[in-house]
């Protein structure tokens, strides 16, 4: 297949929208528990950091499809460290402490979480992007009981 900027060579059309929107839909549920709760990050930062992970995942392996020069290294695992670098401080921005307490620590996880769903959807592996998404929201969900106490009010 011919190397177009207007066509991906790595993967078709179909799969690269379905990795999309898996990047998205998958960080919204997570998203809309923590919008739900007034959370300090609602879920339109969580579909759009992992939306963008994604696309820096397949733009990497794109561009890897179209190298052909031999000493060009674009590896993906660098990728995903400043990625998920970048996303902690995103992450850390949501936190603040009050009194004894650190609020915003489970938003900054998810949002942190969201990245790495949007990465692992951009590789292709959506059913361990599910899992991820699953875990996190039982873990919120599961969680909310004994944590609202520590909620403002």
């Amino acid at each position: 297949m011919e190397a177009g900027a207007f066509s991906p060579v790595h993967i078709s059309w179909a799969e690269a929208l379905l990795r999309i929107g898996a990047s998205m839909l998958l960080p919204m549920l997570i998203g809309i528990d923590r919008f739900l709760r007034g959370k300090p990050i609602d879920f339109r930062p969580f579909m759009i950091v992992a939306l963008a992970a994604c696309s820096l995942s397949l733009t990497i392996m794109e561009l890897a499809a179209r190298t052909t020069e031999p000493d060009v290294d674009l590896g993906l695992s660098r990728v995903f460290a400043g990625v998920i670098t970048g996303i902690g401080f995103l992450g850390a921005g949501a936190m603040f402490r009050e009194d004894s307490f650190v609020k915003g620590a489970g938003s900054a996880a998810s949002i942190w979480a969201a990245g790495a769903i949007g990465l692992i959807c951009g590789v292709g592996l959506l059913w361990l992007a599910a899992l991820l998404a699953g875990g996190v929201l039982l873990v919120l969900v599961v969680s909310a009981p004994f944590t609202s106490k520590y909620d403002a009010d």
